[in-house]
């Protein structure tokens, strides 16, 4: 019973290994706090694998199980080929957030996301083999969760150093194994002969090949989806920054002792640092009256506003807000810049 929960769970979990849905967990933690992205996602992967399970049971009422199988083995073969396949990216989440909260935003997002994806198709092959259909339905949405919180820890902890291409192909080779051997297993043994066989391993060879190759190509030019690629900047501008910060402060040798996030250098340093961790602890406001006692040195000032102005452009939402924070500490940093 908890080996089909397993197997769901195993089988969502690979196939979204760098799919478009991750890509989307990492752009919206850059927007949102991390557990409404998760809660959003949840509800989202919830609502959608729902209707996919109800599908499923009542397929067999009206299909024989051997024919269920055999389905079932050609859709996880199609769904290893679709792991390969390069998607474009969906805006229904960019007019969504507009209207709706985080949560919802999310929530909305996932779930028109994953409408007629390979994980809901996954999900209706799962539940039409099983008796056990919240145990199915327990397997992917926890995948689902689970491939998101992965998504977002890489995004925000490990940044660009996992090439996309290598986790769609370890992705790709799992399910066509996995399908193969159902095929093999539920096929008549009629047709299962050297001849098919053979056939069947140079087709597939020769399709999982030639979409490897268009990967490959696309990526050695430099092809970066778009919400992965605002993660993968916004990660970049936060990282660079607190080190650049630095250069602005002054040290207790010339302030006597450290104002903490009541002086703009540390507040702006503590922005940063909360935009790079997973969480919105909140920083609280500089002290205006501070201001006019210190004086900063710092030759770069003007190029970390025009850095800090372009991440403003490609974020949005609490990112933004952040960014705006900065954005007005670094003008008074030059308000009484030495």
């Amino acid at each position: 019973m908890l080996n089909e929960m397993l197997q769901a769970f195993i089988l969502v979990f690979i196939a979204e290994m760098g799919d478009k849905t991750q890509i989307l967990a990492i752009a919206f933690a850059t927007r949102y706090p991390v557990k409404k992205v998760l809660l959003g996602i949840m509800i989202g992967a919830f609502l959608n694998h729902g209707i996919a399970v109800v599908l499923g049971s009542q397929l067999t009422r009206v299909v024989p199980m051997d024919t269920v199988q055999i389905a079932a083995g050609i859709a996880f073969v199609a769904f290893g080929i679709w792991s390969l396949r390069m998607e474009e990216e969906d805006q229904e989440e960019e007019k969504a957030s507009r209207t709706y909260g985080a949560v919802l935003t999310v929530a909305l997002a996932f779930f028109i996301g994953e409408l007629g994806d390979k994980t809901q198709l996954a999900a209706i092959t799962l539940a039409a083999a099983s008796k056990h259909l919240l145990l199915v339905l327990a397997g992917t949405v926890s995948a689902m969760v689970a491939t998101s919180c992965l998504g977002i820890f890489v995004g925000k902890k490990i940044g660009n150093r996992i090439p996309e291409i290598g986790i769609k192909t370890a992705a790709s080779l799992i399910f066509l194994l996995f399908g193969s051997v159902k095929l093999y297993m539920a096929l008549p043994a009629r047709y299962v002969n050297q001849f098919n066989v053979t056939l069947y391993i140079i087709a597939i060879a020769a399709i999982f090949a030639a979409l490897l190759r268009k990967n490959h190509i696309a990526y050695r030019s430099g092809f970066v989806s778009r919400y992965g690629n605002i993660s993968r900047k916004l990660y970049e501008y936060y990282s660079n920054m607190e080190t650049e910060i630095e250069t602005l402060c002054n040290g207790e040798g010339v302030c006597g002792k450290c104002d903490g996030t009541r002086c703009p250098v540390g507040n702006t340093r503590a922005l940063i640092r909360e935009g790079l961790s997973e969480d919105e602890n909140g920083v609280g406001e500089i002290d205006e009256n501070l201001l006019e006692e210190k004086s900063f040195e710092g030759e770069n000032l003007d190029e970390m506003i025009k850095k800090t102005l372009a991440a403003r452009e490609i974020s949005q939402g609490s990112q933004r807000k952040k960014l705006d924070r900065i954005l007005a500490n670094m003008e008074r940093i030059r308000l009484v810049k030495k």
